[in-house]
């Protein structure tokens, strides 16, 4: 069992920049990929980007590539997402969510947070 809680959403102006946080808590944490989603009002969730379990391997959406950075600290539990030039389009709540796999399929992980909001305003 895995408990995920998302921390570092808010409002920013395009431009900006945030760090999201995903804190876990359970057993054998280094043992999970953990992927970032996102969800937009109206929208379906989307996939925005996927750590495997050892950091050797990442994998982002071509809407934030070059912009976010996904990274994770075994020791401390926890997996980041760095966004940088923001866009009002990147408005949405913010997921992390884990799973043994890595994969950008939302629907094969197990374990979800609670979600944090970003919004950037123009």
């Amino acid at each position: 069992q895995v408990q995920l809680v998302e921390s570092g959403g808010g409002l920013v102006q395009a431009g900006g920049s945030l760090r999201l946080s995903c804190a876990a808590s359970g057993r054998a944490f280094s043992s999970y990929a953990l992927g970032w989603f996102r969800q937009a009002p109206g929208k379906e969730r989307e996939f925005v980007a996927v750590i495997s379990r050892n950091t050797e391997s990442t994998h982002y959406a071509d809407y934030v590539k070059g912009r976010f950075t996904v990274s994770r600290d075994n020791a401390k539990n926890t997996v980041y997402l760095q966004m940088n030039s923001l866009k009002p389009e990147d408005t949405a709540v913010y997921y992390c969510a884990a799973d043994l796999r890595p994969t950008i399929v939302g629907d094969s992980y197990t374990y979800w947070g609670q979600g944090t909001q970003v919004t950037v305003s123009s």
